[in-house]
């Protein structure tokens, strides 16, 4: 969709299983929302799903690696309009297997999947957000990355996800400090459970968030701009309610001219 006003929250990996519940919240509390996914299927899904909410405009894009990133980068400055806040739902799919037993290469791949993307997001893209965050009057910016289980202790099998974001967790906390001078609150969301996918029956367990409700806490993260700042926030809880606010004010949508009288 196009038209979108401004100034919008852009969410990187927007068409993943994480992503398009964060674009849902965002949408839910009234904000524009900017997605941004490199796979032109999975966005024409994600289109559909919200084919009736006129605050969404989708972009193919991806912050894979630098070059990818840059690219994003300038066609998003060439837009010329102000971002408010930047999510980052990036990661791969989590395979099962012994640490000890796979061969190195296969960390250096969940690596490059799982962490180096964020890197290159937040090089080129926390520039960005300081612009509209000099431009902007009110409400700072904010840049989350959304962190997938694992971080807090090792999980048993799939060590290879549980280092990629143990190290996400602290290039979070490295770039919390690093953009402070930038006028960006940088903060990682650190899910302590796995994330329910409505796509995968019989998968899921009764304690793990809905995609909704992660979605949900990230916009609550947004709104909270006068208590302190923590690098990394924790979220565990199921299910989480619509805040009580909405972020932005709604989007005003011109009438068609069908509906303008002569």
């Amino acid at each position: 969709m196009s038209g979108i006003l401004n100034p919008a929250v852009l969410v990187l990996g927007a068409s993943g299983t994480v992503g398009s519940g964060v674009v849902g919240a965002l949408l839910e509390a009234g904000s524009p929302v900017l997605g941004v996914a490199r796979d032109p299927d999975r966005l024409a899904r994600l289109a559909q799903r919200f084919a009736d909410e006129p605050g969404l405009e989708l972009l193919q894009g991806s912050v894979a690696d630098d070059e990818e990133a840059a690219r994003l980068a300038t066609r998003l400055r060439l837009r010329g309009r102000p971002l408010r806040a930047i999510v980052a739902s990036l990661a791969g799919p989590v395979e099962r297997g012994s640490l000890i037993e796979r061969p190195t290469g296969d960390l250096r791949r969940q690596l490059e999947t799982d962490l180096l993307p964020h890197l290159a997001a937040a090089r080129y893209l926390l520039p960005l957000l300081a612009e509209s965050a000099g431009q902007a009057e009110a409400q700072p910016a904010h840049y989350i990355l959304v962190g997938a289980t694992g971080a807090q202790c090792g999980w048993a099998g799939y060590g290879h996800a549980s280092i990629a974001v143990s190290a996400l967790q602290m290039l979070a906390k490295v770039l919390h400090e690093e953009a402070a001078p930038l006028g960006v609150r940088v903060q990682m969301l650190s899910l302590d459970h796995p994330v329910a996918d409505p796509g995968i029956a019989g998968r899921d367990c009764a304690r793990w968030p809905s995609a909704l409700s992660v979605g949900r806490r990230a916009v609550a993260m947004l709104l909270r701009d006068d208590r302190p700042v923590k690098a990394v926030v924790r979220f565990s809880e199921p299910w989480t309610p619509p805040p009580t606010r909405t972020l932005f004010p709604a989007p005003s949508i011109p009438p068609s001219p069908s509906e303008v009288s002569p």
